[in-house]
């Protein structure tokens, strides 16, 4: 049985299609939150994943096909678990 991702492609999407131009996905309390940058305050800093633009950098032109969402989820899942979520 595998476990539970901390991080799945509903989080990625909510990150890519925020309105928060520094939108910043970070974990908190179990759950991703999506946050604009400026939200993020010193208690959430070591919780923050990654921010839209970094993530943004890593897909092709374009809209992202659901198996780049699950690349990157599970990339940015393992983020999570480094971070000792």
């Amino acid at each position: 049985m595998s476990s539970m991702s901390l991080i799945d492609k509903e989080c990625v999407r909510q990150l890519l299609e925020s309105g928060h131009p520094d939108a910043t996905l970070v974990f908190v309390r179990g759950d991703c939150v999506v946050l604009p940058a400026s939200d993020v305050d010193e208690a959430h800093r070591g919780l923050v994943i990654a921010r839209r633009d970094e993530v943004i950098a890593q897909l092709p032109a374009g809209e992202p096909t659901e198996d780049e969402l699950d690349r990157l989820a599970i990339r940015l899942d393992n983020v999570v678990r480094d971070l000792g979520a």
